[in-house]
């Protein structure tokens, strides 16, 4: 049943279209006549320039220093691990809002479509990938949402979510459709006041392939199709759109391995793991949990500190060396030069590196890998290796698809800066206020209802 609101009440869809940025709108008919129609600014980023962070500097108002999202993953000094992606919206402090919205607006309802930390957040409806992980170690596809019934009944309808498309080497279109139609199925059923829908598409190939790549165009092309979809389905039911992005993507030509070189200075403790080396945090003096361009750095040993900055200081790639004040971060944040990033690698042998390093695995991993994106050319047969993988998997049988390279010259696009060129800075199309950060978008999701 079509939940009904008095027809005064403002509703509205912010719609994150992620690397979106003004040097991409040639490509994107839709979105050009859009922000023609709508209005485009184009704000600083977030610090760091990452999903997580981004995302939580836009439903709090605040800095990273405050909601505490200071990557998209960080050491967490009591357990002493490094943990990635992870989902609970408790992560994120302070108010969101969709909670002070519902103070103010009677009746306000929120939907919270993908984007990030969606799991027990206070969103009145929620949709967020979720695989399950039974005891036998199979890893399962699916979503988590909220209500919980809604899995069930958007799947029956939508078909089960493309998991392989958000991430990996498959990673594609598909997701974004399936997204774009999970919001529409959404809106048709309860239609919220406030909808945050999530579309991914173009961090794959920015990253992959580097936004000066001639399929890039093409790949514009498609999300803006997607998104045209979306938004003439939300006008019609007179729901104003905002459009948002988090980051603009850089060509970027050098890794920066700052874990090997902190093993060559002693400072990390390599444990042997059945023959394979893994990176034991909690008794290394110093390590770094890597990001896109960058790097937390964490000292435990804080007599080296002094040490640490200057080595960092003269590193061949990074351009600068700050603290970020929140307990989660590192200890120093190294930021790379524009065209670099940072890789999370620690090992010198590639037949030592840990068995997870082939694989897609972004919990395990004590940092960012987006060479994840990419199947191991040195595979003759791929996809015949895949095929095997998920005939064992189907048949009760334990193993690993390691199909992921080691070589990080793969990469051609990162980000992760704040200090970026105005045609790589994240957008905002259709703000009714100025928007310098991505902290004011929280500014502008409210002046939609309360300045209406």
């Amino acid at each position: 049943m079509v939940k009904s609101f008095p027809e005064t009440m403002p509703r509205l869809a912010v719609i994150n279209v992620v690397g979106l940025s003004r040097s991409l709108l040639p490509h994107a008919p839709f979105l050009r006549e859009f922000a023609e129609k709508n209005g485009l600014q184009t704000f600083r980023p977030a610090f760091p320039a990452v999903t997580c962070t981004a995302q939580s500097s836009m439903v709090t108002g605040t800095p990273p220093e405050k909601h505490g999202a200071v990557a998209n993953g960080w050491y967490d000094r009591e357990s002493a691990e490094v943990r990635f992606w992870k989902q609970s919206n408790h992560l994120v402090q302070g108010e969101k809002v969709w909670d002070r919205l519902r103070r103010e607006v009677p009746g306000f309802t929120c939907a919270k479509l993908f984007w990030w930390y969606n799991m027990y957040s206070t969103a009145d409806y929620s949709m967020t990938p979720r695989p399950l992980y039974p005891a036998d170690g199979r890893k399962v596809f699916d979503i988590h949402t909220h209500p919980m019934e809604l899995r069930e009944q958007v799947k029956s309808e939508l078909g089960p979510f493309p998991f392989p498309s958000f991430w990996g080497p498959n990673a594609g279109l598909p997701c974004s459709e399936w997204i774009a139609a999970s919001a529409k199925w959404t809106e048709g059923r309860f239609s919220p006041t406030l909808s945050l829908v999530y579309l991914p598409h173009l961090d794959y190939p920015l990253q992959k392939v580097g936004p000066d790549h001639p399929s890039i165009p093409s790949e514009v092309a498609a999300i803006d199709g997607v998104v045209a979809d979306l938004v003439r389905y939300y006008e019609s039911r007179s729901v104003k759109v905002m459009i948002v992005s988090e980051y603009g993507i850089s060509a970027v030509s050098k890794p920066i391995h700052l874990n090997r070189l902190f093993r060559e200075k002693g400072w990390i403790t390599i444990k042997d793991e059945l023959g394979l080396e893994t990176l034991d945090c909690g008794s290394s003096k110093v390590f770094a949990v890597a990001d896109h361009q960058v790097a937390h750095v964490y000292v435990n040993d804080p007599r080296l500190l002094p040490e640490v900055r200057s080595l960092l200081e003269r590193t061949d790639g990074i351009d600068e060396v700050r603290t970020l004040e929140n307990g989660r971060a590192g200890d120093l944040v190294a930021i790379s030069k524009p065209d670099a990033w940072f890789t999370y690698y620690f090992w010198n042998d590639d037949a030592k590196a840990p068995d997870y390093a082939r694989c897609v695995d972004i919990h395990r991993k004590p940092g960012y890998d987006p060479v994840e994106l990419f199947l191991d050319p040195a595979i003759p047969f791929p996809k015949l290796k895949i095929a095997k993988f998920l005939l064992k998997k189907k048949l009760g049988f334990r193993g690993l698809m390691d199909v992921i390279p080691l070589d990080a010259s793969l990469v051609k696009g990162s980000h992760g800066r704040d200090h970026v060129p105005d045609d790589e800075k994240p957008v905002v199309i259709g703000s009714p206020l100025n928007v310098t950060c991505a902290e004011d978008i929280e500014a502008a999701i409210r002046e939609k209802f309360l300045g209406a």
